[in-house]
């Protein structure tokens, strides 16, 4: 051929037969990527059980601001999703009336706190408010009546629904020039708010009618939630209301959760409140559940009093005879997202297994759990009606961000809506390994390594461990929003993901075995996993890296006092100093995931704090941290930045002023990864070599 013909002839666009068999080029993903990923809600079921409604939040950088709005799809998806809701706000919380026409929603529209919405599905209009009240309504539920639909609200007990009298409290204290927060009590404050103004979850009706919003519990403190507004269900007949509540007073030295009931007379009328489970401080832990037939209430209740690690059983409680009793007593793990089947002959939830979760089915009688799917992690588990009997979940791992897919057991798993499957075709996430090793005390300990895009064998690659938070946690076969595997690889890092002692997934006796010794196996089986990957060949033990949240940062800071082998170590919202932890939102529990109080071992305590071996710090080290952040307190990581200073140690520190134990807004969380990378980039350069 002559030059200036293979010039033309490559200067020329491709056939269009020839284009689509060259695959795309792809590319690795990148923070911007990430926050640019849709990210899809629970779903709520129709009656017949043909229909879901999921909300979808986008998410803008620009505005540092997120949008979610409603979406509808069949349940087979035998056809796409189509949007329902079209508001600059957020959208969510969709529960389908009886009759399957309409859908109510909680909806933030504006600056007025986010109110209760109503959606005909029958082409009858545009969404219209339902209520108009000074605090937001939260976890609608339908009366089976079709008139009425109960929610929960906050409200202080002795103005129930008085809601002018509440509205100027709240405009009182808006106006309060000091804003002073004075408490006797131990709840103080409680994830990023201080727990001081007096207000409680109630229970309340609205009549679809007259627009009338009636108080279900008047005069009640109980206390159904410390970090939201609780949790509730009906029973089938609308006579009932199961809520779980705090049944100890104030000042809460300790606490028990219990399952209460409240009658609901004919006429709407409450009636008394009975609490069912009185009696040891365990941790009924709730999500009180009816089933179909009215028969039955299952809930979920741990066996041993303040302990943290313990797991949740489930528990059949007879409504006629007062009967109680576990169903899987002998089952090594927790359910999560239960719920009965329409016929009410079983039980449908998730639970976690081996860095991954699963759904599964239980007989109403009890006996060994069926696992019906697979994940990466199924979650957000939603039953419909006795129509097609289908299920609909999200679904993830670490590679794939969640999908909106149904189940039933002729099809199996169906995907209904992947909204970000155009985006996942032009990412490289790299490729996802699993391994099971020897940790501490000869133990089989389970981690999963990503290796990064374009990753070669052949080369020496910088290792980036990822340490989860908890402690009783794990890390799963996930899409991480905040510590997103994929992400940490794509700029050339193998990470390593270990599940050390102390995580969930692995039985309850897996999970007990650090009380008292935080930071004693998780560390030995850090290090194991380090010898583990290196012994792969491909791994430069120059350029080791840890980095972890919570009690991850706490392991990070053992980790800085404890072994000089990593060139750089990033600490995010971490605990330093264990005694300082008693400023924590929530100190119930200390005496036996530290071993002791301060009052009666202080020693003991210290043992095990990273604050203690300070002598021994000479590792570079990044710390973030949020000021709002009330469960580690900023000053945790502001002590560790302190002392590194003060020693010469290489550190550097960044706090978000607006920002709580998470990263939450986008451009805090561009900046997160930013401060990661620059950091990782000096101490532990990324790249094969």
């Amino acid at each position: 051929m002559r030059p200036w013909l293979l010039t033309l002839a490559l200067l020329w666009p491709l056939s269009p037969a020839l284009a689509a068999e060259t695959p795309p080029v792809k590319r690795a993903m990148t923070p911007e990527d990430l926050w640019a990923m849709e990210r899809v809600g629970g779903a709520a079921v129709s009656p017949d059980g043909r229909w879901a409604v999921y909300s979808l939040s986008v998410f803008s950088v620009e505005s540092n601001k997120s949008n979610a709005d409603l979406w509808l799809v069949p349940t087979d998806g035998s056809q796409p999703p189509r949007r329902l809701t079209w508001n600059e706000g957020s959208d969510g919380s969709p529960t389908w009336s009886p009759d399957g026409r309409r859908i109510a929603f909680v909806s933030k529209r504006g600056e007025t706190p986010p109110q209760l919405y109503l959606l005909p599905l029958d082409g009858g209009g545009e969404a219209e408010p339902v209520t108009d009240l000074p605090v937001g309504p939260a976890v609608p539920r339908w009366f089976p009546d079709g008139k009425r639909i109960g929610f929960l609200a906050t409200t202080w007990p002795d103005a129930n629904d008085d809601w002018k009298l509440v509205k100027e409290r709240l405009d009182k204290a808006k106006d309060e020039k000091t804003d002073a927060k004075i408490s006797e009590s131990r709840l103080l404050r409680f994830w990023d708010a201080y727990k001081t103004d007096g207000t409680v979850s109630h229970l309340f009706v609205l009549d679809l009618e007259t627009r009338k919003v009636r108080d279900l519990t008047p005069g009640s403190d109980l206390v159904l939630a410390f970090d939201d507004v609780g949790d509730w269900d009906l029973a089938p007949d609308g006579r009932e209301a199961a809520l779980t509540a705090n049944a100890t007073a104030a000042p809460y030295r300790t606490l028990d959760t219990d399952v209460f009931t409240l009658a609901i007379a004919e006429d709407g009328a409450p009636g008394p409140m009975v609490n069912l489970t009185k009696g040891p401080l365990a941790l009924d832990e709730g999500r009180a559940r009816y089933s179909p037939d009215g028969r039955f209430l299952v809930y979920g209740r741990s066996r041993r009093e303040n302990v943290p690690s313990d797991f949740s059983h489930l528990v059949r409680r007879d409504r006629a005879t007062g009967e109680s009793r576990e169903l899987a007593p002998d089952w090594d793990a927790q359910a999560a997202d239960w719920t009965f089947s329409p016929d009410g002959q079983g039980l449908y939830f998730v639970a976690e297994e081996k860095g991954r979760q699963h759904l599964f089915r239980l007989a109403i009688d009890g006996g060994e759990p069926e696992r019906l799917a697979e994940g990466g992690v199924l979650s957000a588990l939603a039953v419909g009606g006795t129509g097609s009997g289908r299920l609909v979940l999200r679904q993830e791992s670490i590679t794939r961000p969640p999908r909106l897919v149904s189940y039933d057991s002729a099809a199996g798993l169906v995907t209904l809506a992947d909204p970000n499957e155009k985006r996942l075709a032009e990412l490289d996430l790299g490729r996802v390994e699993e391994a099971t090793f020897a940790g501490a005390g000869g133990a089989p300990v389970h981690l999963f390594v990503v290796l990064p895009p374009g990753f070669d064998p052949a080369r020496r690659w910088p290792l980036l461990h990822f340490i989860h938070g908890g402690p009783h946690g794990a890390f799963r076969d996930e899409f991480h929003f905040r510590w997103n595997a994929a992400l940490a690889a794509s700029r050339g890092h193998v990470v390593a993901m270990v599940n050390f002692h102390g995580s969930t997934g692995y039985g309850q006796a897996f999970a007990d075995a650090i009380q008292g010794a935080h930071g004693d196996k998780p560390f030995a089986d850090v290090m194991a996993a380090t010898d583990h990957v290196l012994a792969r060949g491909y791994v430069d033990d120059q350029r080791l890296a840890a980095a972890g949240g919570s009690y991850g940062g706490y392991l990070v800071a053992w980790i800085l006092g404890h072994t000089d082998r990593f060139a750089a170590l990033i600490d995010h919202a971490g605990v330093y100093d264990l005694m300082a932890q008693f400023a924590s939102d929530a100190t119930w529990g200390r005496e036996v995931s530290y071993g002791a109080t301060p009052w009666t071992d202080p020693d003991r305590i210290d043992l095990y704090s990273p604050s203690r071996f300070a002598s021994r710090f000479t590792t570079p080290t990044l710390i973030l941290h949020g000021e709002k952040d009330y469960r580690v307190p900023v000053t945790q990581g502001i002590n560790l930045y302190g002392v590194l200073q003060a020693k010469g140690v290489p550190s550097r520190i960044v706090i978000f002023p607006n920002e709580n134990h998470w990263v939450l807004k986008p451009k805090a969380a561009l900046l997160w990864w930013q401060e990661v990378f620059a950091w990782l980039e000096r101490y532990a350069p990324a790249g094969g070599k």
